[in-house]
């Protein structure tokens, strides 16, 4: 494996207050670079000072979108210690990506390396307040010089760090979710199950009208029967109905996404019954109609849980759980955070140290 060169840059920038900027808006002083060439493989990972890209007008990646991400946080313990969460499933996840958009696989140990090199080297970006964390964001695209549909053979592999607070500024507490009745966000046989680009900018519109209406996210139902719930903007979803948490199944348009799986164990090991299966919305307003939905949220890197307080659908609105946080939700949230802040026991074996 090749070795990771440093280069540090010479004019550090001045720390922020978290508590005063948007999220994903200020990037730490470094970035990790590699490349890929067809046939030589991915060669040069270094860590540079936070720059530009310089690409061509025709790079590839401009005009047919092959690129992928991930997302990720570094965790600071009240000892000091900086720590990640379940990288090696955001690793693997990367790789189902790249299968997905014939883009090229990345050794598991070099991008753990990666991951925890340009932590330490930025190690002082990584935030103390409470409820902040170091956002971390893979990512990768191709650079092919040639405007022609074809599978990239020249690709650029990054990370570009930023501290972050809570991503929605209600913070834990409960949100407005519009479901989406006409945009679809993706089909099974697409790339919904992959974290890439083009799913967020198929998203968008339906996101602005929604903002507009005063909602936080969209919901989205499944692009063939419009009759499914799948998952939220950039979320899962989950829904307590009568003492079971029921969340949508897995079935090629919807991401596996790493807080939802870590839920779901958590709910297992409490001995709480977890349903992954397809719930309709016509299930879901039935069970908002009678009671039985207990409560919901969405679940995700950025924002961990997102408590839902109104469901809105065909100009009617439902009120979830007299527009409060749920004790599950809330249970649920401390839990998770605990583990991966470092003031709860990791009974999972989840964080991985840093420093």
């Amino acid at each position: 494996m090749e070795k990771i060169r440093i280069e540090k840059t010479t004019a550090p920038k001045p720390k922020c207050d978290v508590s005063k900027i948007g999220f994903g808006t200020v990037f730490s002083d470094h970035m990790f670079i590699m490349d890929y060439e067809k046939g030589k493989g991915w060669f040069d990972p270094r860590i540079v000072p936070f720059a530009p890209f310089m690409i061509s007008p025709a790079a590839i990646v401009l005009h047919y979108a092959p690129e992928i991400f991930e997302g990720m946080k570094a965790y600071r313990t009240p000892e000091g210690r900086v720590q990640l969460f379940r990288p090696i499933e955001n690793i693997k996840r990367m790789n189902i990506s790249a299968e997905r958009m014939c883009l090229p696989q990345i050794d598991e140990e070099m991008m753990m390396e990666a991951l925890k090199e340009i932590v330490r080297v930025d190690q002082d970006w990584v935030p103390s307040e409470p409820e902040t964390s170091l956002y971390i964001r893979p990512f990768m695209f191709g650079t092919d010089e040639q405007l022609g549909i074809h599978t990239p053979h020249h690709c650029i592999f990054s990370i570009i760090t930023c501290p972050v607070g809570s991503y929605f500024p209600e913070g834990i507490n409960p949100v407005r979710i519009a479901i989406e009745k006409d945009d679809v966000r993706a089909v099974k046989g697409g790339t919904g199950f992959a974290k890439c680009g083009g799913n967020y900018a198929a998203s968008l519109r339906a996101g602005e009208k929604a903002a507009a209406q005063g909602y936080a996210q969209v919901l989205w139902l499944d692009g063939v029967e419009r009759k499914y719930i799948e998952e939220a903007g950039g979320m899962n979803v989950m829904f307590k109905i009568d003492g079971k948490v029921v969340t949508p199944a897995l079935l090629g348009s919807v991401l596996d996404g790493i807080t939802r799986k870590s839920l779901i164990a958590i709910l297992k090991s409490w001995e709480i019954p977890v349903e992954e299966r397809p719930i309709s919305l016509d299930e879901l307003l039935e069970a908002i109609n009678t009671g039985r939905l207990e409560e919901c949220w969405c679940c995700g890197t950025a924002a961990v849980i997102s408590p839902i307080g109104e469901l809105a659908f065909d100009n009617k609105k439902y009120i979830i759980n007299d527009f409060k946080t749920g004790p599950l939700t809330k249970k649920l949230y401390d839990e998770l955070t605990g583990i991966q802040w470092g003031t709860r026991p990791d009974p999972f074996g989840w964080t991985v140290p840093v420093i």
